[in-house]
C-alpha cells in the first residue's frame, strides 16, 4: 500500500526569505510546498495543481493580496486560504475574513501560529469536501460548519419562551491581542451561526468545537476553561459576558487556544459587537425562570439565584487595603447599561500573587495596560475607572459564567466573595436538580 499523499500548501509572498522559512517549517511537519512571489501566478498554480491551503501575502507586486483571495475563492468556493501581512489593519483582517479567509496572521509569524494554521485550515477543507448539509438554512442565512451541531443545550425544567428572540451577528469579524494567563498571541474569529446553534468555541490547532455549556468548563483556576476532546479555550467569561447582555444566542468563535484579555475587560468585545451588528433571528430564544431559591457555598462566601422579573447581579467583594469591602449592584435592562456601567472594569491581580500566579504559568500576558495591578499601599499601575472597578468586574465574571447555563437566566443572582468556581457550582446545581431526563 502507497504512502499517503502530503497535503500541498501554496506559499505566496513577495519575500524570497519567507518563503523559505514557511516551506522549512511546514516540511519539518509532513507539508509538501509550492512558493511563488507572484500573484497572477499563484491562481496559475491553484488551477493546475489545487493545493490543500494557501498562505497568501496582503502586499504582492503584481496584484492585491485580497484581490488574489476573491479570485482563488471564485476558482473553488473551498479553498483554505490564509492570509498574512507584514503591515496590515485590523479593517483588512476583517475585509480579510468577511471575504472567506480561513485565517488572518501578522507577521512575524511564530512557527506554531503557522502549524496551527495549516492544520486548521487543512481541516476545514476536508470537511467542507466531506460534509453533506442536511436541512440547509433559508438562503442568505448563515449556516453551521462541520463539527457544530444545531443541538440545543440539555432540556431543563422551567425553560420558557422569551419574549425577546434569538440573535447573532450581522457579519464575521476578527480581533487580534494577547492571552493573560498564556501570554501568547492570540486572535478569534466571531462569525454568525443560525437559530438554534448556540455558541459554540472552535479550536484552531484542533479543529475540535467546543460548545459554550458548563458541561464543557474544565479549569476555573483565575479563569474559566471550556475544553473537549484534547483541546482547550482559556479565559472565555469576558467575551461571554458582552455577548449575554447583547442577547446573542448564535454564535462561532474560532480561537487559538485563549481569547484574547485586550485591556483586561468586555468593553472591546461591546464596542465590536457595536460596530458589526447584532440581528434578531425571527425566533424566540428560551429562558431559565428561577422558580426558588438555589444556593452554594458556605458561611460568609456564598452565591445564590432567586426569582426576579428581569435578570440583576448583587456582589460583596472584600479584600485588604487598599481594596477594601465594595459592594454593587447591576440590573441587565440593556446592553447599553452593562456597556456603561460592568463592561469597562477590568480583570486585577495582586503583587504577592505573582510570584505563585509565575510558577503556575499563569498571568504571562499581564502587562502594565491589561489588568489593574495593586499593591500593598495602593493601585500600582494605572487610574481606576470606577471607585468600585474591582466589584464591577466580578460581576462582569458572573454575567459571562452563568451564561455557560446554554440559556439567559430570569433571576436575582447575590454574591458574597465568590469566583468562577462558585459560579459554575451554581450553573451544575441548577442542571442537577431541573434536568428533564432524555427520552428513551
Amino acid at each position: 500500500m502507497s504512502a499517503p499523499k502530503a497535503p500541498l500548501v501554496l506559499l505566496v509572498d513577495d519575500e524570497a526569505g519567507i518563503l523559505t522559512t514557511l516551506a522549512g517549517v511546514l516540511g519539518d511537519h509532513g507539508f509538501a510546498t509550492a512558493a511563488t512571489t507572484s500573484a497572477i501566478e499563484a491562481v496559475e498554480l491553484y488551477r493546475e495543481r489545487r493545493p490543500d491551503v494557501v498562505f497568501l501575502d496582503v502586499w504582492l507586486p503584481d496584484r492585491d493580496g485580497l484581490e488574489t483571495l476573491q479570485l482563488l475563492r471564485r476558482l473553488d468556493p473551498d479553498a483554505a486560504v490564509v492570509m498574512i501581512s507584514g503591515h496590515g489593519t485590523t479593517t483588512t483582517a476583517v475585509r480579510a475574513i468577511k471575504m472567506g479567509a480561513f485565517e488572518y496572521l501578522e507577521k512575524p509569524i511564530a512557527y506554531d501560529q503557522v502549524l496551527e494554521a495549516a492544520r486548521g485550515a487543512l481541516a476545514a477543507r476536508r470537511a467542507a469536501r466531506h460534509e453533506a448539509l442536511a436541512g440547509k438554512a433559508a438562503a442568505g442565512a448563515p449556516t453551521a460548519p462541520s463539527g457544530v451541531t444545531r443541538d440545543p443545550p440539555p432540556l431543563l425544567r422551567h425553560l420558557r419562551r422569551s419574549r425577546e428572540p434569538q440573535r447573532t451577528i450581522r457579519h464575521s469579524t476578527v480581533l487580534y491581542g494577547l492571552g493573560l494567563h498564556s501570554g501568547g498571541r492570540t486572535g478569534l474569529v466571531l462569525q454568525p451561526l443560525p437559530p438554534g446553534s448556540g455558541i459554540h468555541f472552535h479550536s484552531l490547532p484542533t479543529g475540535e468545537s467546543i460548545p459554550a455549556h458548563v458541561s464543557a468548563v474544565g479549569d476555573t483556576e483565575y479563569a474559566t476553561t471550556l475544553g473537549a476532546r484534547g483541546a482547550t479555550v482559556k479565559t472565555v467569561e469576558h467575551l461571554l459576558s458582552a455577548l449575554h447582555a447583547a442577547g446573542v444566542t448564535n454564535l462561532l468563535v474560532k480561537v487559538h487556544g485563549e481569547v484574547p484579555v485586550l485591556d483586561g475587560s468586555a468593553l472591546e468585545f461591546c464596542r465590536t459587537l457595536e460596530e458589526i451588528g447584532v440581528e434578531d433571528q425571527g425566533e424566540p430564544r428560551l429562558e431559565f425562570v428561577a422558580d426558588r431559591r438555589y444556593e452554594v457555598g458556605t458561611g460568609a462566601k456564598r452565591l445564590a439565584l432567586e426569582p426576579w422579573d428581569g435578570f440583576a447581579v448583587s456582589y460583596l467583594l472584600r479584600y485588604p487595603p487598599p481594596i477594601g469591602e465594595q459592594s454593587y449592584e447591576f440590573e441587565l435592562t440593556s446592553f447599553a447599561a452593562f456597556r456603561d456601567q460592568i463592561a469597562p472594569a477590568r480583570t486585577f491581580g495582586f503583587m504577592r500573587d505573582l510570584k505563585m500566579l509565575n510558577e503556575l504559568g499563569l498571568g504571562s500576558g499581564g502587562r502594565l495596560d491589561n489588568f489593574i495591578l495593586v499593591g500593598e499601599d495602593e493601585v500600582i499601575n494605572t487610574e481606576l475607572r470606577f471607585p468600585d472597578e474591582f466589584v464591577r468586574h466580578k460581576i462582569l465574571d458572573v454575567i459571562g459564567d452563568l451564561y455557560l447555563l446554554g440559556y439567559p437566566i430570569r433571576g436575582r443572582v447575590t454574591a458574597h466573595l465568590t469566583g468562577h468556581r462558585d459560579n459554575i457550582a451554581l450553573l451544575r446545581r441548577l442542571i442537577e436538580e431541573n434536568a428533564v431526563p432524555a427520552a428513551v
